[in-house]
């Protein structure tokens, strides 16, 4: 049972959580291609392993899917031609598996903090689709060696720590809390 100190702390938090959704929703989505662009060219670049443990999965397109934020992600991870695109939500967009959760979620298992089987098993992650493609990407990312996260932020040169720091308070802001037992 939660105590109101508790109830009233969760419920200050809750603009917070929704800032990133709020401030994103506004954002221009050409805006943010270039950066996922150099994201996808940098990863395939400096991490052709990555690709290369996809095997017939390469050509495949992942969407996902931040639950929490207003735009879903393509990615289509061919070694040759990398890409990563944002769109809105609610239109048809051809993929093949789909991965949902949210933003922080999907962050938090990107870099190895929380475990993809444990989220899925939990149901505070979603697949869909082509599983055998999904459970490829996962592994290929399981033996990524290092933080993914900390190699994609340091392409970003002077502007790496000030990156890393607004990707830290969006997380902060976005960390689901526990949910509560009957």
């Amino acid at each position: 049972m939660s105590s109101p100190t508790d109830l009233s702390a969760s419920s200050s938090l809750a603009p917070l959580q929704s800032l990133p959704r709020l401030l994103l929703a506004a954002f221009p989505l050409p805006l943010l291609q270039p950066v996922l662009n150099h994201v996808a060219a940098h990863v395939a670049r400096s991490r052709p392993e990555l690709f290369a443990r996809l095997g017939p999965h390469t050509a495949k397109r992942f969407l996902i899917d931040p639950t929490d934020l207003p735009f879903v992600l393509v990615l289509v991870p061919n070694a040759d031609r990398p890409h990563l695109r944002a769109h809105h939500r609610g239109g048809r967009i051809r993929h093949d598996a789909v991965i949902a959760g949210t933003f922080s979620n999907l962050l938090r298992m990107i870099d190895g903090s929380l475990d993809g089987d444990a989220m899925f098993f939990s149901r505070t992650l979603h697949v869909g689709g082509d599983i055998e493609a999904v459970v490829a990407l996962r592994n290929a990312l399981d033996d990524f060696e290092g933080n993914v996260l900390d190699n994609v932020l340091a392409t970003f040169g002077p502007l790496s720590k000030p990156a890393a720091f607004v990707l830290s308070a969006v997380r902060a802001a976005t960390k689901e809390r526990p949910r509560e037992q009957p």
